[in-house]
């Protein structure tokens, strides 16, 4: 196999980007050095941490995160118009676990990606305050604030491109290595409803010694088939399962997974490791240590299939 040194890029995708911790322990497991780093939104999060040296740092911290506070760090701004949560308050917890550092000075070269509202660009961050390109790359719309630079008005770097293939400093020989948390997947449906068993509870009944008039158990099992009837009709209406708010989560969600696939025609990587877009939700933090889990299978099955051929 060709050399061992890996470009690094990990995709946006809110909790699921904890899985980007367990694909580094994979990678650097399985004898490889991560010579660089990009990110954005939760990707810049770990993409920081790790380039800063403390990935370990930051990775007991999430695994003791609960709803708790998640709720604690909810600074909201319902009041601004603009947004539901200032988004202060995580970055203040995040530097109690690795205090802020000029990402120039990081151990391996980094980029944090952000999008500029005002002009429509893409933002890469390459020096200047970690924290403060972190807090600009993870500004979802409409949850966090967004963040004034200049005259740039900075959100999620995601908006624009979930998997900045493109933004990773790579040196010839490097391995481009992807991990994408927001990888093709079809919206969840609702569960079928049970079927309503009548035939079933009427022989319960009578076997605790109660009588049923047959022409009333008749009537209750014909009841029980059209309501079975009409909740499988209603299960096939795919138009029920969606309202305005669910519609335009999956209209963003499908942006997303076309922006992601255009990114790796692009720049296709050497390595290309997918989790499904709706494997977690987005503020499922404290499914930390099995995302963490699914990070480092993921990965461990790309570099097998990698290692494979080369």
């Amino acid at each position: 196999m060709k050399g061992k040194k890996v470009a690094l890029v990990l995709g946006s995708g809110g909790a699921r980007g904890l899985a980007h911790i367990g694909a580094i322990e994979a990678i650097e497991a399985r004898g490889y050095t991560i010579t660089s780093i990009a990110g954005c939104s939760m990707g810049s999060v770990i993409a920081g941490m790790y380039a800063a040296g403390q990935l370990k740092e930051a990775k007991e911290w999430f695994l003791q995160v609960d709803k708790q506070l998640i709720l604690r760090m909810m600074d909201l701004n319902l009041f601004s118009g603009n947004s539901l949560v200032k988004g202060e308050k995580i970055i203040q917890e995040l530097e109690k676990v690795v205090p802020d550092r000029r990402i120039e000075d990081l151990n391996i070269p980094c980029a944090i990606v952000a999008a500029d509202m005002i002009h429509t660009d893409e933002v890469i961050f390459r020096e200047g305050s970690l924290f403060e390109a972190v807090r600009a790359s993870i500004s979802i719309p409409l949850f966090f604030r967004p963040v004034q630079m200049g005259d740039r008005l900075l959100i999620d770097g995601g908006t624009l491109n979930p998997l900045p293939l493109h933004a990773v400093k790579r040196k010839r020989g490097d391995i481009l290595v992807a991990m994408d948390i927001s990888g093709k997947d079809s919206m969840p449906q609702e569960a079928a409803p049970k079927p309503i068993d009548v035939e079933s509870r009427l022989a319960e009944v009578e076997a605790k010694g109660w009588t049923v008039p047959k022409q009333f158990a008749e009537q209750l099992t014909m009841l029980g088939h059209r309501i079975n009837e009409a909740r499988a009709n209603r299960a096939k209406d795919l138009g029920r399962t969606v309202n305005f708010v669910s519609m335009l989560n999956r209209m963003n969600d499908m942006q997303i997974q076309q922006t992601t696939l255009m990114a790796l025609q692009i720049t296709p990587p050497d390595i290309h490791a997918v989790m499904r877009q709706y494997a977690y939700n987005t503020f499922d933090f404290d499914k930390a240590e099995e995302i963490i889990g699914q990070g480092r299978t993921i990965m461990n099955a790309a570099l097998d299939q990698y290692e494979q051929t080369h």
